[in-house]
């Protein structure tokens, strides 16, 4: 036997079986009975001891750095390193305009704090102005326009500054704080009011001793600390100044969404007032997640506080808009038609629908300190593409007690947790052989599925007006030689619409030779009405309509609508999202069937009869 210990094993039976061994290859212990109750508890106990020290040290060790990290104070202080802070709560944001009635005066103000109310759920919500607003009138009409508002409450908090207490802290006491509604001011003493408004620090390379800045970092308990210079990077603070920290307390996600607005109280004393909604309340959210913080800590810290690439306004995105679930960017050069000086950002929103024009005005607004002078950021809504599955799967239902109606309902809930989990975000490519392979795998049960593509893009046409459209599919479209499927109507199709002057529905197909058709349909017979709509190329995925006058859209499998579909075959299974393209499988209109298996049910003799599905 070895007189020397194994370290490298730290299981509990492991540690014990080496510790038994060492033990037994001493003369001393030649003797002994190593099963015996009395050794065995001592062999427990050192084998405990060090396995709990193994796992402890393990656990430290992992706490040191940042994608191993677990405890939430230790992620928030490795990104503190690097110069990153994590997203407070977000108050979900909207914009109305007010009509003050019946006001008199040569102007009126709106105070910071000004309340109003609504519903969601049918729970009441509370939103606030931010800012005071001065309007004078307009020909005697005194409106309010694009006022922002956000939801929760808007608090103060004032500490006065001891010098001597070397522990004093400045502590933001909310855990919902939301802190890009933070204003800090300082009031030089309780005797002179005087105040001074600081800024949030942009970063050091900017501040000098003279520089009214604040720093901001996340607690110990989650809670949020201002802190302020040192008189070299910052302006000091001295003995009896008052900090005063006003900030909005939110609920967060709950009353995105918000759209009737009430006032409580009044504007300068006027409350006969006409609200309009324009924008729906949006963007609330959670604080960072420690995942988060994982993945977008090195890569700000890489941006260095600037805005140059693609992936630098990515992750500036997601740190200044929490709600944001997927980011996009690109310069406008990259599109399909140019556009210098800009970089267009996608961004799909974890909750909520597209962003409204308030949010990506603030978001614009909060990457301005980041942008290079010359680059204008330009906030675009995420383009869908749907993916439509025909999908034939064979089960054998000697294996089984599962009824074929029962087996279609689990493989739609698997493709829908593909859906949801996988795709519908900028970077997820939809994977063919991967969503087979689900299928299969739902059931034991489960044989073969043949399951094949055809992808689908929406537009909306202006009404009674001769426009030219184009719709980017971004995918190669199957087109296997000139003129392929051309009696057939070609690999594309769309809903119906009626064009102006005629009061017959029409239709879009192709000659496979990349032209676009438009016809229409009387008893399975196409009869074509303009053989030269526009044109599908078949390499790019782009097709573009031209001088198409639309009058009117027709009903969408009985619903009315305000888009015309368009429907192609891609060239390849595998679907991938370009730009601010999102790939997303449309389940609620694919098609699933579900039979038994005939041959290894035994009514296809030697697979006489058998039917098979074909794959195109």
């Amino acid at each position: 036997m070895s007189n020397k210990l194994v370290v490298s094993d730290f299981d509990f039976d492991l540690i014990k079986n080496n510790l038994k061994n060492y033990l037994q290859s001493q003369s001393e212990f030649q003797d002994y009975d190593f099963e015996g109750s009395s050794l065995s508890i001592l062999l427990d106990i050192l084998s405990y001891n060090t396995h709990y020290l193994a796992y402890l040290a393990n656990m430290s060790t992992n706490e040191l750095y940042l994608d191993s990290a677990d405890i939430r104070n230790n992620i928030v202080s490795l990104a503190k390193m690097i110069g990153y802070t994590p997203s407070s709560p977000r108050a979900p944001l909207a914009s109305i305009d007010i009509k003050l009635n019946n006001a008199t005066g040569t102007s009126v103000t709106m105070s910071k704090g000004t309340v109003f109310t609504t519903t969601v759920d049918n729970v009441s919500y509370q939103y606030v102005t931010n800012s005071d607003i001065t309007i004078t009138p307009s020909s005697g009409v005194y409106n309010f326009s694009s006022v922002p508002i956000y939801e929760g409450s808007l608090v103060t908090f004032k500490y006065t500054v001891d010098v001597n207490d070397v522990d004093q802290k400045f502590i933001i006491p909310n855990a919902n704080a939301d802190t890009s509604t933070l204003l800090v001011k300082v009031q030089n003493s309780s005797t002179d009011t005087t105040t001074n408004t600081y800024s949030l620090a942009g970063g050091y390379n900017s501040v000098d001793a003279d520089s009214k800045v604040y720093f901001i970092q996340e607690g110990q308990d989650g809670k949020y600390e201002v802190y302020f210079g040192d008189g070299i990077n910052g302006k000091a603070l001295l003995d009896g100044n008052i900090i005063i920290l006003e900030y909005i307390v939110t609920n967060k996600s709950v009353s995105n969404s918000a759209s009737n607005f009430t006032l409580s109280g009044n504007i300068g004393g006027f409350s006969d007032v006409t609200i309009t909604t324009n924008s729906n309340s949006q963007g609330g959210s959670d604080g960072e997640t420690n995942e988060s913080i994982k993945h977008n800590a090195p890569l700000q810290y890489a941006a260095q506080d600037r805005a140059v690439t693609s992936t630098d306004y990515e992750t500036l995105v997601q740190s200044i808009f929490p709600n944001a679930l997927s980011v996009s960017a690109w310069g406008g050069e990259d599109d399909e038609t140019p556009r210098y000086g800009i970089v267009k950002i996608g961004i799909k929103a974890a909750s909520g629908s597209t962003l409204t024009e308030t949010t990506k005005a603030d978001i614009v607004n909060k990457l301005k300190p980041f942008n290079v002078a010359s680059v204008k950021p330009e906030i675009v809504d995420p383009e869908t593409t749907s993916v439509l599955l025909t999908s034939n799967v064979k089960f054998d239902n000697k294996s089984t007690t599962k009824s074929s109606d029962t087996l279609k309902s689990e493989i739609t809930t698997a493709i829908t947790n593909y859906n949801t989990n996988t795709l519908q975000k900028f970077d997820a490519v939809y994977r063919h052989s991967k969503l087979t392979g689900i299928i299969d795998d739902v059931d034991n049960s489960i044989l073969s599925n043949i399951t094949t593509i055809k992808i689908r893009k929406d537009f909306t046409p202006t009404l009674s007006s001769s426009t030219k459209y184009d719709i980017f599919f971004r995918n190669s479209l199957f087109n296997p030689h000139s003129g392929h499927n051309k009696t057939g109507g070609g690999i594309l199709s769309s809903t119906g619409f009626k064009v102006t002057g005629s009061d017959i529905e029409q239709f879009l197909d192709d000659d496979g030779n990349g032209n676009v058709r438009r016809y229409i349909l009387s008893s399975g017979i196409r009869s074509y009405t303009n053989e030269t709509q526009g044109t599908i190329d078949y390499a790019s995925g782009q097709i573009t309509l031209n001088s198409l006058n639309v009058a009117s859209i027709s009903n969408i499998r009985g619903a009315t609508s305000t888009v015309i579909e368009l429907t192609v075959t891609p060239d390849s299974n595998d679907v991938v999202p370009v730009r601010d393209q999102i790939v997303e499988i449309d389940i609620a209109n694919s098609t699933i069937n579900v039979n038994a298996d005939t041959f290894v049910g035994g009514s296809a003799d030697a697979g006489v009869g058998y039917t098979t599905t074909s794959s195109y």
